[in-house]
């Protein structure tokens, strides 16, 4: 089921964006193989014993390769042969070590969308350098503009780098690539660096920086809690509130539920009175719980909601309404989305272990017994 089934995605074993890019491919309904290491998932740390704390790679089936042998390469071949798309994480040039680089495989299957996740880009003097999330975003410029006024930038978890700039937009550039293919074109290589995605996702910044309307100076500007009506204050209970009322009536609403309308306060958008909002405000909020203040705010449109935990988020009433949250084998975790109303995703299945449901997998995708055992013969790992 899903915007995508009859799509066939062969995913090499990676962490981070890739995983999650083929995620969003898997879940519209895409059929993914992940080819996986030989080894114990024991061997790779806690992130991945079992199924259960792996969200990103649900909604796959699984075979092992050892790709250091020549049967086994050849036998990836035979899988890709069969793709519509190859998604891969490794630093550049990897997969050429191995035979299985674009020149190859292309060769062999001229409207295959060539996937490439990487931190720094394919080319470049950094190009294979080891690097993580949040050196990608500090040299995209983002992470200047993220932490508190005097302070020292702050990593905004691993989401700018790794899934916003990076497995977002690498499932882009495979639709996209699908697009070009299914209207008659050849299939191509799709390069997406983290770096450059980071800087895509700032773009309104760069807007605003060219226009004279943003001070690289952190903590000093509209959107990076610069202004005290677009930040998070603390309440009674020590929990914390948002509040973002940009537009003038979303702002006076808010004043009226924090019972601050005929204070005596200064304009909203003069910046010399800005530290004497902030200050009621702070106030304000220190009155009542969080919880409290949400019940204050829930029919307003004034822009104000609460700051949920990740184990609270799935239990607020719009996610229940919306089925925003599901549980999948004892998970708790994000639906699918974007939402297809004409063409609903299917409930997603945990992710699997190492070669499970490969067998069933490689029959799906045309190989009949015999041919599933010769692959096996070359190395190929499959469980039922």
């Amino acid at each position: 089921m899903g915007v995508l089934s009859g799509i066939r995605v062969v995913e090499f074993e990676a962490i981070g964006p890739a995983p999650f890019g083929t995620m969003l491919l898997a879940d519209m309904g895409a059929d993914v193989v992940r080819i996986d290491r030989p080894v114990k998932a024991s061997d790779l740390g806690p992130r991945f014993e079992g199924k259960r704390a792996d969200i990103t790679g649900r909604n796959r089936r699984s075979v092992t390769l050892d790709l250091k042998h020549p049967d086994s390469v050849a036998v990836a071949l035979e899988l890709i042969e069969r793709a519509d798309v190859l998604i891969e994480g490794f630093r550049p040039g990897t997969l050429e070590r191995l035979g299985l680089g674009p020149d190859v495989v292309l060769a062999r299957n001229p409207r295959l969308v060539y996937a490439r996740m990487t931190g720094w880009g394919q080319t470049g003097p950094m190009a294979e350098r080891a690097g993580h999330d949040l050196n990608y975003i500090a040299l995209s410029g983002v992470l200047s503009g993220i932490g508190p006024a005097g302070g020292r930038p702050v990593p905004p978890l691993n989401l700018l780098g790794d899934y916003g700039g990076g497995g977002m937009l690498l499932a882009m550039g495979v639709l996209a690539a699908l697009v070009n293919v299914q209207r008659g074109g050849e299939g191509q290589v799709v390069d997406a660096a983290m770096t450059e995605g980071a800087a895509q996702l700032g773009s309104v910044i760069w807007g605003l920086l060219a226009g004279g309307h943003w001070n690289e100076q952190r903590g000093s500007n509209l959107l990076d809690g610069g202004a005290p009506w677009y930040d998070t204050y603390q309440t009674l209970d020590g929990q914390y509130m948002s509040i973002g009322p940009i537009e003038s009536r979303f702002y006076a609403r808010m004043l009226e539920i924090l019972e601050l309308a005929d204070a005596d306060l200064p304009p909203q958008h003069d910046r010399s009175g800005w530290p004497a909002l902030r200050e009621a405000f702070t106030r304000a909020f220190l009155s009542r719980t969080r919880d409290q203040w949400a019940e204050a705010f829930a029919d307003s449109d004034a822009c104000v909601a609460p700051v949920l935990g990740f184990a609270e988020a799935a239990g607020h009433p719009h996610s229940r309404a919306r089925g925003s949250f599901i549980e999948v084998d004892g998970v708790v975790q994000p639906a699918p989305a974007p939402r297809f109303l004409g063409t609903p995703t299917a409930q997603p299945r945990p992710a699997p272990e190492r070669g499970e449901h490969g067998r069933a997998a490689l029959h799906d995708w045309g190989f009949d017994a015999a041919a599933i055992e010769r692959l096996r013969g070359q190395g190929l790992g499959l469980k039922a």
